[in-house]
């Protein structure tokens, strides 16, 4: 005889596959008898299920739609249904939260039995997600293993390749994972210069607790300390320019993640961006559409002067201009 819990669990799994079931119907898929059936449903009253009932010989038991949200019962192709549409949608951000998709997920797999995580982890094996053409690959196992760490609260042994490809192994206690549409960042204090460090969540290899508790006093806001690290990143030419907005049009205007912002008075801001190249920054500068100066260096103010002319001498006859 299996126990009153899994019978319990049973139950709720029948009354969520179909509208309406006869306590007569409960009873020969339960194999139990109508009194244990009867018992079972005013346990799980008393548990909160919000269970109807229609009197005389015809009438059924049937689950209530209500503001709590009981226990949800999955069965083994259900629970790998689920799990692989929470990746798609954390990895591909196609519902918005990807926090919410992978908190989700996270939260499932550690609820799985054996048999039904193993044959996840077999599955995400199996699968290749196709990034957009800009954004690097990464697989949902180690978006887990990042997560985990960060509900966790231990420091952790982080395997990391830098964008010159060299390997290291830094201790970390790890914070919050952050997406920009784009890329993961993890967030977390490096241990050994005990400063605020974003990692690429693409070039981490491996990730270890270590079992000691994490050293969390005054964290930053991890999404302002991404954008930051985004648009200070290594550039061979950054542009300082006076854009005539107010910092709250900047903002719109340049990202967070693309430039950093300073007001200049309060209808003008003064923004900083990095580029490859000269022209890259004239041309991007020229996109936004909106009057500003070039405060450094030269070589951009030039570079945007001369595609300006460019653009004056090729409208003023119509023809093509010389270069």
């Amino acid at each position: 005889m299996i126990s009153t819990s899994a019978r319990l669990l049973r139950l709720v799994s029948l009354l969520s596959s179909r509208p309406s079931w006869t306590c007569g119907e409960l009873a020969d898929r339960m194999d139990v008898t109508d009194r244990t059936v009867r018992r079972d449903i005013a346990r799980l009253r008393e548990l909160g299920y919000g269970v109807e009932s229609d009197p005389g010989p015809w009438g059924g038991y049937r689950l209530r739609g209500g503001t709590r949200v009981p226990p949800l019962i999955l069965d083994e192709e259900e629970a790998l249904a689920v799990a692989v549409a929470l990746r798609e949608a954390a990895l591909s951000g196609v519902l918005g939260s990807d926090q919410a998709a992978l908190s989700a997920l996270l939260k499932l797999r550690q609820s799985l039995p054996p048999r039904v995580a193993d044959r996840l982890a077999g599955m995400d094996a199996a699968f290749v997600h196709t990034p957009r053409s800009d954004a690097p690959q990464i697989t949902s196992g180690m978006l887990l293993d990042l997560a985990t760490a960060c509900r966790q609260g231990e420091r952790a042994r982080l395997s990391y390749r830098d964008r010159e490809g060299k390997a290291s192994v830094r201790d970390v206690d790890p914070h919050r994972l952050v997406h920009t549409g784009r890329r993961w960042y993890f967030v977390a204090r490096d241990v050994t210069r005990g400063e605020w460090r974003t990692f690429r969540a693409d070039r981490v290899t491996q990730i270890r607790s270590t079992g000691r508790p994490a050293e969390l006093h005054d964290p930053p806001d991890p999404a302002l300390l991404v954008s930051r690290g985004i648009a200070t990143g290594a550039y061979p030419l950054y542009v300082t320019a006076r854009l005539a907005v107010p910092m709250s049009r900047a903002l719109k205007l340049v990202p967070p993640t693309v430039g950093t912002h300073r007001p200049d008075g309060p209808d003008a801001t003064v923004v900083e961006v990095g580029g490859p190249d000269a022209d890259g920054l004239a041309a991007y500068l020229l996109s936004l559409a909106t009057p500003l100066q070039v405060l450094s260096p030269d070589e951009v103010r030039h570079a945007l002067l001369r595609r300006t002319r460019h653009l004056l001498e090729t409208n003023e006859d119509g023809r093509p201009a010389r270069e």
